[in-house]
């Protein structure tokens, strides 16, 4: 084989491999409405870490076990999957009762055995709630499973605190016994079946396996309820095979982390801290810049182009994708948007579901809702708001305006303080501005209208109906200035005698003064009210 060969067969599934993820618990110890495998790590559901390995690895079908919340994970699994290789290769089934992780793996049989198709020759047993995972790892789990000829290969960590998880118990094996077939592991004991003695081991069960086509099933069905739980433990298969003599391997993390299982709260946040430093880690050698990288959050789907810069408090989350050399500016927060090559994103943002093109300037203090789309060379500038609206290339927005279910083409002028009125309290209605239009500041659009090419719009204007191209639309109240109206006002004001209210009319029109009579106990000292 080829070295090229060798790293494509490194990152490409395996044949007659079939995959079962295990999805099915509720996660009472998450204290929770929700269901384990739906909580997120860095923005993605729990279980979508799992399926993600097995999409990857899988060559063969893929069975995804659920049990609690049953649809509700389902159609979470197909909106994660959509669109990815071998995502047809997916089938989700039930478990109705919940006896055990045995019994989960069981209801995954029917997957396995369609008419005319091959069974697998393997099968890569995953938890739906370790997120920490990685592909290499599983596929060093394989690699060993067939190099030793394995009929069941565990996964292991030496964890100083093992509480709570099952021990992995090693046979002090002599020559000839029949356990050195076992490579020393004898049995997986839970931890509420374990004796103290067992209980001191550090070793422990990750739940992750690979186990032959012609055994799994077999020994599934001999299994028994026989234990603290009164369920079909799926780690007593570990036991059978020793017993009768086949080989059982073992791989054990050199990070333990890596297979920590989500049962709490506190560890949930423990995966969470792990994950977003290795993406981060990812992207710095990917050759994307951060100021303050432990600031900086970016969730499992996001994408970055190289030499973009990330200052610190910048949040990437969901799918957004951000191009090369653009800026991104502390405190923003960008949801599953695309940004172009060569934008800057200025402090204290929020973007979500919205496009911005290349050459682009947005911020600070902007709000894009979904819908929006800013194309090249546009400016969206401080305390603008926009929703469903699209802002042609090199148009301006710079400053305090709310821009909501428009068309805006190119080289328009947004002056300040300009708003789409948009909605006449039952239905939202549509605004069109042609290229090269000019706004003024303070101008009001009354939806739905439509503003010609090339037309200005005076300042302070409510435009209510369509303006020709070319056109001037201005509709305001005439200014009036009234000439020594102020002196006036002014000489009046200095008449009054302490106490007086005065209402001041504008000149021209009669002034009235209104005295207050004073009360008995005012007419003592300075500030009384005087008699009229």
């Amino acid at each position: 084989m080829t070295a090229m060969a060798d790293q494509q067969a490194m990152h490409s599934p395996m044949s007659g491999l079939g995959v079962i993820v295990m999805a099915a618990g509720l996660g009472k110890r998450m204290k929770s409405n929700h269901v384990k495998v739906l909580h997120q790590v860095a923005g993605q559901p729990m279980v979508l870490y799992a399926v993600d390995v097995a999409l990857r690895v899988g060559g063969h079908r893929i069975a995804v076990v659920v049990g609690h919340q049953a649809e509700k994970v389902r159609q979470v699994i197909e909106a994660g999957i959509a669109g990815k290789p071998g995502a047809q290769a997916v089938s989700i089934v039930e478990q109705t009762q919940q006896l055990g992780t045995g019994h989960a793996v069981m209801q995954s049989r029917s997957v396995f055995s369609h008419h005319g198709e091959a069974s697998p020759t393997h099968y890569l047993i995953l938890n739906g709630d370790t997120p920490l995972l990685k592909e290499s790892t599983v596929r060093e789990l394989l690699t060993v499973h067939q190099r030793e000829g394995a009929t069941v290969t565990i996964l292991t960590a030496r964890l100083d605190d093992p509480s709570g998880y099952g021990r992995v118990i090693r046979h002090d094996a002599s020559p000839g016994d029949p356990a050195l077939l076992s490579s020393g592991v004898e049995k997986i004991v839970e931890d509420r079946d374990a004796t103290p003695a067992e209980r001191a081991t550090k070793e422990i069960n990750v739940g992750t396996y690979v186990v032959s086509g012609a055994f799994l099933f077999e020994a599934l069905d001999k299994l028994e309820p026989d234990n603290a739980q009164g369920e079909y433990y799926l780690t007593d298969i570990v036991r059978m095979a020793v017993a009768q003599g086949r080989r059982v391997a073992a791989v054990t993390l050199q990070n333990p982390d890596e297979g920590l299982g989500v049962n709490t709260r506190q560890q949930l946040a423990e995966a969470e801290q792990v994950v977003r430093q290795q993406i981060r880690e990812g992207w710095l050698d990917a050759g994307v810049t951060m100021r303050d990288p432990g600031s900086v959050w970016i969730d499992a789907g996001v994408t970055i182009g190289k030499d973009t810069v990330l200052y610190p408090h910048v949040m990437l989350e969901g799918n957004t994708v951000i191009g090369e050399e653009t800026t991104i500016r502390s405190g923003v927060r960008i949801t599953d948007c695309v940004i172009g090559n060569h934008v800057e994103v200025l402090d204290c943002s929020v973007l979500s579901q919205s496009r911005i093109d290349d050459d682009t300037h947005v911020g600070p203090f902007v709000h894009l809702r979904p819908g929006v789309v800013v194309r090249r060379r546009a400016k969206v500038g401080n305390f603008v708001e926009m929703k469903k609206t699209e802002l042609g290339e090199g148009s301006k927005a710079n400053h305090l305006s709310y821009l909501g279910d428009a068309t805006i083409a190119e080289g328009v002028n947004i002056g300040a303080g300009t708003i789409t009125c948009n909605y006449d309290g039952q239905k939202k209605h549509h605004t069109m501005i042609g290229k090269n239009v000019f706004l003024g500041s303070d101008t009001q659009l009354v939806a739905p209208v439509t503003i010609g090419e090339g037309a200005v719009i005076a300042a302070g204007t409510t435009v209510t109906q369509n303006v020709p191209a070319d056109s001037l639309a201005i509709a305001r109240v005439p200014q009036a200035n009234l000439i020594g109206w102020v002196a006036k006002r002014r000489a009046l004001v200095a008449r009054a005698t302490p106490g007086v209210v005065s209402s001041v009319k504008a000149p021209g029109k009669r002034a009235t003064v209104t005295r207050q009579k004073a009360s008995a106990k005012s007419k003592k000292g300075p500030g009384r009210s005087s008699r009229g």
